[in-house]
């Protein structure tokens, strides 16, 4: 197995509005920066993360590449999930060892369409999505199995928008209300293996542990008050085996922060989500590339030794991504 770190992170200024700038103009910015910060201007290989749906288009990424001016041509790919998963998929590509690099990028604009309705649209066409149900009413009954005080809650969502506001990348939010909030945004992670991460930066972040899992579709099927495939891709990853010093969770509600600390096994002295988390910024199809590059820029500025970033896709977290990276 090779050794693969994060040598480099950079993300947008998020906004809670359209700024009429397109997905290229919105994705270049990130881009540029881990370029300037690693000194690559090519990578071995090149993997996105976004929705089309988001974007009312087919085939949108394709059109974002223009950020990356691909010619010559690049050996790239595209997942229409969070970044996370794109990066997931450079770093089982730098295990082949014919490259060297990989960049990995996430990008959505929530603010072009409404959330609620596109969201709606993940979920099963014959029995749930006749429903009507969205990622609120879904998280409200997720919220209801696991009857947390409304106290503990509230007590997290302004934590983590007193956290967001010292976040000069994250939205300037009222510390009260639970929800997420619609945001425009893109992130770029840079990966290198074995000598080129020394090469690239002076404290790579190493990813020791990578794994994801998945739960069935149907919220009916499982216990909704606990996350089986979170604790399944945690111990996968090998989140216990040292201290957690921060973890960086894709909890876009309260009760999923509670959830998500039982199930990684995180002691009370791990300081979760100090960027704010998505409940200071959400920009769907990046939020939880952007947990895997907050928790290693703690290793990458030498402020931590072992960190978590965790990713979610599906309702109720129904699928979960797990990355330890270590100093």
């Amino acid at each position: 197995m090779r050794d693969v770190a994060v040598v480099a992170f950079a993300q947008t200024h998020h906004t809670d509005h359209d700024t009429g700038v397109s997905e290229p103009e919105l994705i270049l910015p990130a881009i540029d920066e881990v370029r300037e910060k690693t000194g690559l201007r090519s990578f071995g290989f090149t993997c996105s993360g976004s929705c089309d749906y988001l974007a009312g288009a087919p085939f949108s990424f394709v059109s974002a590449l223009d950020a990356l001016g691909a010619w010559p041509p690049i050996s790239e790919s595209h997942v229409e999930m969070d970044g996370a998963w794109a990066l997931y998929e450079a770093w089982v590509r730098l295990q082949h060892g014919d490259v060297d690099t990989a960049l990995v990028y996430g990008f959505g604009k929530s603010s072009l369409g409404n959330l609620r309705t596109i969201m709606t649209l993940q979920l099963d066409p014959y029995y749930l999505e006749p429903l009507g149900l969205d990622q609120l009413s879904m998280a409200g009954l997720q919220a209801s199995a696991l009857g947390a005080p409304q106290e503990e809650l509230d007590e997290i969502v302004r934590r983590s928008r007193t956290d967001g506001r010292a976040n000069p990348y994250a939205l300037d939010l009222p510390l009260e209300g639970g929800e997420p909030p619609i945001t425009d945004g893109a992130a770029a992670v840079v990966l290198a293996a074995g000598d080129r991460a020394g090469e690239l930066c002076a404290n790579p972040a190493y990813i020791r542990g990578i794994a994801h899992r998945i739960e069935p579709h149907y919220p009916g099927m499982r216990d909704l008050s606990r996350s089986v495939s979170a604790a399944d891709a945690a111990r996968a990853a090998g989140v216990g085996k040292g201290r957690v010093e921060v973890a960086e969770l894709h909890a876009q509600f309260a009760h999923e922060e509670i959830i998500l600390r039982q199930a990684l096994e995180l002691p009370a002295e791990t300081v979760i989500n100090p960027s704010g988390g998505p409940l200071a910024a959400n920009p769907v199809m990046a939020t939880g590339l952007i947990r895997i590059g907050e928790a290693a820029s703690h290793i990458l500025d030498g402020r931590a030794a072992r960190t978590v970033g965790h990713a979610a896709g599906g309702p109720c977290l129904q699928h979960n991504l797990v990355t330890v990276l270590e100093a």
